[in-house]
């Protein structure tokens, strides 16, 4: 029982954070820290698998096909030209990130991936609409 407490809360610190499991137990030398990462695995804890709707929520609005899928919304389009230029939109819609991740993958993208800086303003609508639709946090 208390490992499964342990487990739940090193799992939502690492999904409000950004931080994947395997990042928070090694800046631990902690015993409990491998433990959780042991039980974890062991209950085939799988951290890309679509999060799970919460019981009575909304269903989801179907995703415009012109923008293969995207829910549409401000910021659809832009998201779409700007991710679609390097990788799948199925990636997009797979992921439930935090906002914080959202932010960082940004960043990210354009410092290690060569992402063209569109700027400030496609940056806070493209990043708006992800936090939206595409957020763990809601």
């Amino acid at each position: 029982m208390y490992s499964r407490l342990l487990l739940s809360a090193a799992i939502a610190f690492a999904a409000a954070t950004g931080i994947s499991l395997s990042a928070a137990a090694q800046g631990s030398d902690s015993r409990a820290a491998a433990d959780e990462i042991l039980l974890a695995q062991a209950m085939r804890y799988d951290p890309m698998r679509p999060a799970m709707p919460s019981p009575g929520a909304a269903p989801r609005p179907e995703g415009n096909p012109e923008f293969d899928g995207l829910i549409d919304g401000p910021g659809a389009e832009e998201t779409f030209y700007m991710c679609s230029a390097c990788h799948s939109i199925a990636l997009v819609k797979q992921q439930r990130l935090s906002d914080a991740r959202w932010d960082y993958l940004w960043k990210w993208m354009i410092e290690e991936q060569g992402m063209a800086d569109g700027g400030e303003e496609l940056r806070e609508t493209i990043l708006n609409y992800l936090k939206e639709h595409y957020s763990s946090q809601r």
